[in-house]
């Protein structure tokens, strides 16, 4: 314990004068710490930050915190180190590493309805792309006019099918990124629409457009829904507004004559 203690406090005073190289060290141990990186956490870095964003980077800012934040604690404890007390510097440095991710699964989460709505008018333009092209071929083309959520999700599956892939696995891959109504479906018809001749195509390709318009009348009724109910609550707060403003004046009113 005698020794622990002194090689914190060591290794502090490295970091604070810069002996040690926090970002080196960290690029140097970088296969370690991804073990501790979320599976779907360049996903989730993409889908709200869109194609630009580094996860990379993003991942070792969130060692750096969380490193910091340990040695902030285990200072913080030093006159009353004990294992206890170092379980719990390591405990809440963990929780700093893991709050950035945290916060990516309940952005996604609270974006999933969003997804729900722009999904069919998605498949409405790879519907036409698939008239002239291979199910593979108009997915890619369709990347650059796909909503930017969709991006990173399209490209995994067009890099599986390229690699030789020939499974429905990719699609339901895709499916289970975006875990909205019909997507489960929607990729079989999609996968069903890449195998067969050409007289299964075009049977297979009406059944995939009606299903496509049916989703977008849903989609629209949702956001006709969706308007309506805003505006009645909208209605509804000016009426309470108007109410209370006009109770107000009233008891004003009948004080005044009172007093």
């Amino acid at each position: 314990m005698e020794i622990f203690i002194v090689a914190v406090i060591i290794t502090f005073i490295l970091i604070q004068n810069n002996t040690i190289d926090k970002d080196k060290f960290i690029a140097d141990n970088v296969k370690y710490f991804n073990m501790l990186r979320e599976d779907d956490y360049n996903f989730l870095v993409r889908a709200k930050y869109g194609e630009t964003a580094d996860p990379d980077v993003l991942f070792q800012k969130r060692i750096t915190y969380g490193i910091i934040a340990i040695f902030a604690f285990l200072f913080i404890f030093l006159s009353s180190l004990n294992l206890l007390n170092i379980v719990l510097s390591v405990a809440i440095g963990f929780f700093i590493f893991k709050s950035p991710y945290s916060s990516l699964k309940k952005y996604y989460k609270a974006h999933l309805h969003d997804i729900d709505i722009m999904l069919p008018y998605y498949l409405k333009g790879l519907e036409i792309l698939i008239q002239h092209y291979t199910v593979p071929v108009a997915m890619g083309k369709s990347i650059d006019d796909a909503p930017d959520i969709f991006k990173p999700g399209l490209r995994n599956m067009i890099e599986k099918i390229n690699s030789g892939d020939s499974t429905i696995q990719p699609y339901m891959d895709f499916a289970n990124e975006y875990p909205v109504r019909d997507s489960m479906r929607m990729m079989r018809l999609l996968y069903r629409l890449g195998i067969g001749g050409q007289e299964q195509k075009r049977e297979r390709l009406l059944m995939f457009s009606k299903t496509v318009s049916s989703l977008q009348a849903k989609a629209r009724e949702t956001k006709y829904k969706e308007r309506l109910a805003h505006m009645e609550q909208q209605t509804m707060i000016m009426l309470v507004v108007t109410g209370l403003s006009t109770m107000i004046v009233i008891l004003s009113s009948m004080m005044t004559m009172i007093g």
